[in-house]
């Protein structure tokens, strides 16, 4: 079987199995999965800081698809001084003016770094396309440009990992309105999100031929279908822990040493703020 045709098969089956709620992960079992995947998420962190690796991910996909989640179950429970996430917000003026590039090369990791860009230059390709903030012959240039820079990126040592996360019309639909009824998310939904709502196609056609200009070798996209939020972090976890080489660093076994005395230090008498302890459930 050809190479696409393979793709595309697994493309349809994994569709079919969300379509049909197939093998819904539970709580407890995804909760289990996790921290063992963190536990090897520290070891690689161990791991790049002593070898000076350099490693960036990216993070596309539809609003709602669960990017922030996903990120979020990487982050955790690791240093934010490896793990750096970047989420830039709109261009200034100045930025507008630059060399489209020129603003995300900064955050590029330097040795012992892991990137992580909640949306990323590819706003070029995507949101700004859609919503007009750019001219079409922007987003050619943008594509003919971008396999050479992550190419560049590459050839510098730079451990590149670019993931898409797609979402199912109907999930989108009910993630986007749960924004709307939980107080804790309703940060959310951005003005944006409403406009590009009803941009389905649009951003299904700019989806597509992104990946027909950008999918290389030596820079690849990854799809993962995210209607079911465990899974799909789970298994972005596991793929980005087989696609950067790592090995567990041997490690002292560590003990507590002894306390000080208190060599006659006494509490003071001291009028401390105290943070008024509230009666909370205990069930």
């Amino acid at each position: 079987m050809a190479k696409k045709e393979k793709q595309q098969e697994e493309i349809d089956l994994a569709k079919e199995a969300l379509a049909e709620g197939k093998n819904k992960l539970g709580r407890k079992a995804y909760e289990r999965e996790l921290a063992r995947l963190q536990v090897e998420l520290v070891k690689l962190q161990l791991w790049v800081v002593a070898k000076g690796l350099k490693v960036c991910l990216v993070f596309e996909g539809r609003d709602g698809a669960g990017k922030g989640g996903t990120i979020k179950a990487i982050t955790d429970r690791v240093s934010p001084r490896v793990f750096k996430v970047v989420a830039l917000p709109a261009p200034t003026e100045r930025e507008k003016s630059q060399l489209y590039f020129q603003r995300y090369i900064p955050h590029l990791p330097a040795a012992g770094e892991i990137v992580i860009f909640d949306r990323s230059w590819y706003n070029r390709a995507g949101v700004e396309r859609v919503m007009g903030f750019c001219s079409e012959e922007d987003v050619k240039k943008f594509l003919i440009a971008t396999p050479d820079n992550e190419r560049a990126m590459t050839d510098s040592g730079i451990i590149l990992l670019k993931y898409w996360l797609e979402v199912s019309q109907e999930e989108q639909t009910r993630r986007l309105k749960a924004r709307i009824d939980d107080g804790r998310k309703i940060w959310k939904l951005s003005p944006m999100d409403l406009k590009s709502y009803n941009r389905w196609y649009d951003y299904s056609r700019a989806r597509d031929e992104m990946f027909m200009a950008t999918d290389t070798s030596w820079a690849p996209w990854f799809v993962a279908f995210s209607d079911d939020k465990r899974k799909t972090r789970l298994n972005v976890i596991s793929h980005l822990l087989r696609h950067i080489p790592y090995e567990e660093l041997p490690r002292e076994k560590v003990k507590l040493p002894r306390r000080q005395d208190p060599n006659g230090y006494q509490q003071p008498d001291y009028p401390y703020r105290i943070v008024p302890e509230l009666a909370w459930p205990t069930v």
